[in-house]
């Protein structure tokens, strides 16, 4: 029974964090929602270029996103220890979608982020295509996940 409560608690807390951006992305400037998206798109071609398609999350057996999600969790540690707090940001985007993947009740929020991330405005596809060439990677547009795809 206490285990119970202890997963639920943390299940609740990963919704909730997943629910704080989606409300953050709903009510923030253009330039930062801008800036996700770029940076969402960076970590989409980069992990591609490790073989792994963050774009067919839904498809990757338990084990693989699991070891993705503790990966990626320690990533974004990195990254904002070293201050990379723009790039940081944009991988979160990944966990959450991994997240979400793996528990269900999260997805309404990470469609809610996917949805803002696509509605970003003009200024996130240039910016992204900068980060791309400056990383060495091919320029790709950005695509939610299977399954994220927002409802009209």
């Amino acid at each position: 029974m206490f285990q119970d409560w202890k997963q639920e608690k943390a299940t609740t807390a990963l919704i909730d964090e997943a629910q704080a951006l989606a409300d953050k992305l709903d009510g923030t400037k253009p330039h930062f929602l801008d800036s996700q998206a770029a940076y969402a798109q960076l970590w989409a071609a980069t992990l591609l270029t490790e073989g792994q398609d963050v774009h067919d999350l839904a498809l990757w057996p338990a084990a693989q996103r699991t070891k993705f999600i503790k990966a990626t969790q320690s990533r974004i540690a990195a990254l904002r220890k070293a201050r990379a707090y723009d790039s940081s940001d944009g991988l979160a985007i990944w966990l959450h979608s991994a997240r979400a993947v793996a528990e269900p009740r999260i997805a309404l929020a990470v469609r809610a982020i996917w949805q803002h991330l696509l509605a970003a405005g003009p200024n996130a596809a240039p910016m992204a295509e900068d980060l791309l060439r400056d990383a060495g990677l091919a320029i790709t547009p950005l695509l939610c996940p299977a399954g994220f795809e927002p409802q009209d």
